[in-house]
């Protein structure tokens, strides 16, 4: 297929402005880096689907897949309708060429063609390391197309392989509510939790609608209703449920009733929360449920929960402890607990400490958007008005500002 002359180099012009790395777009468009980087160097033309899912990615407005069409057009190039079906699902495609092409017969021997399990799982761990560094806008057509692929190919599928992929759709549909709701839509997160309880139900996995209720639980949580909080997060601690699932309940209590200004029942949360998730062993199955980005995920929760409870001086102490525990590619998780760090040394009085640490993180914020961090940075821009004539303070409104402002 003739392509244009110089379409790897405007492809590295979009990547390269859309602040991305090779990696991440390689990420992005399900292909391999050394892939992309050939194309980039003009070294290896691109298909056509791949021009499109470029054009559609960064906005091009359908003039990179107008001018490479009718060049393979006219050279009578254009690939073949299940090839591009196949490009177009990504990490799927291997599926996919087996069924379109040679998988009609449905017979068990081809079943054994489809890829493992895991080859999802680890695009879906992926998508969640993008998502600490990237804007959920960006990542939510990635995500919406991958679940609708990793369910379309589950309906073909049979036996074992039909479970094992209904159960990594439901995983990429639950970070799909996460990253909506870090989207700013709560509506939109709470129906992706529900078609994720779906997926999940029909792989034969029935926990993970106690998961969607520590989910709800998170939307009320921020929305300052302790008392669904509580509710949502005791109802998900069944004594059937997984302990993972019955921990990150009991964390989410805890959250409910420092809200509530209710000390004692938060530590009893706090107290059950960690015994149950050092109970968790984990599963080959699926994805972890969760962050996976913290050292001691209760540690953690205690230090929110201190704030929450009128006790900053003890907050901050804990989370500037777990804080220097976190990755430093954890960019979303980083800026999330350091912001209510922050917030913390604010209200603690040492208002220099708190704008030594939010400095930075306000820059992150505006990298990778997030509207339940919003929340956090509306509460210290409050902390830090009563502060207004501080240098420190002055210096960093206008960079609060812009965080605050709407995308």
């Amino acid at each position: 297929m003739e392509i244009p002359l110089g379409f790897g180099a405007e492809l590295r012009r979009l990547r390269q402005d859309a602040g991305m790395t090779l990696q991440q777009l390689a990420v992005a468009m399900s292909y391999s880096k050394g892939h992309l980087c050939k194309i980039e160097r003009g070294d290896k033309p691109p298909t056509l689907d791949l021009v499109r899912r470029c054009d559609a990615f960064f906005g091009a407005d359908g003039q990179l897949t107008e001018t490479v069409e009718s060049r393979a057009g006219a050279a009578g190039g254009r690939p073949t309708m299940a090839r591009r079906q196949a490009i177009a699902t990504g990490v799927g495609s291997l599926l996919a060429v087996t069924l379109a092409e040679g998988g009609k017969g449905g017979s068990p021997a081809e079943d054994t063609a489809l890829p493992p399990d895991d080859l999802f799982r680890d695009q879906l761990h992926q998508m969640r390391q993008l998502g600490q560094s990237m804007a959920p806008a960006t990542l939510l057509p990635i995500l919406r197309s991958q679940a609708a692929t990793v369910t379309a190919l589950a309906s073909r599928a049979t036996g074992s392989h039909r479970t094992g992929l209904l159960v990594i759709a439901s995983r990429f549909a639950e970070y799909l509510g996460w990253m909506t709701q870090e989207a700013g839509d709560e509506a939109g997160a709470l129906k992706w939790t529900a078609q994720a309880t779906e997926l999940a139900r029909a792989g034969g996995d029935e926990y993970l609608a106690d998961y969607a209720l520590v989910r709800r639980a998170l939307v009320t949580f921020y929305n300052g209703r302790a008392p669904e909080t509580i509710a949502l997060a005791q109802q998900a601690q069944r004594t059937i449920v997984p302990p993972r699932i019955r921990g990150l309940a009991a964390q989410r209590e805890a959250q409910g009733h420092a809200l509530a200004g209710d000390e004692r029942a938060c530590g009893k949360a706090l107290d059950r929360a960690r015994a149950l998730l050092a109970l968790d062993e984990g599963s080959a199955d699926a994805p972890v449920l969760g962050t996976t980005q913290l050292a001691d995920p209760v540690s953690m929760v205690t230090g929110w929960c201190l704030y929450d409870l009128g006790r900053p001086r003890g907050a901050a102490t804990v989370l500037d402890r777990e804080c220097r525990l976190i990755a430093p590619h954890a960019l979303r998780t980083r800026t999330r607990f350091g912001l209510r760090n922050a917030l913390a040394q604010a209200a603690s009085g040492e208002i220099e400490r708190s704008c030594e640490t939010a400095r930075e993180l306000l820059a992150f914020a505006s990298i990778v958007p997030s509207a339940t961090v919003r929340t956090d940075v509306r509460r210290l821009d409050r902390e830090w008005s009563r502060f207004r004539t501080h240098p420190a303070v002055r210096d960093l409104r206008p960079v609060l500002a812009h965080v605050l402002s709407p995308s």
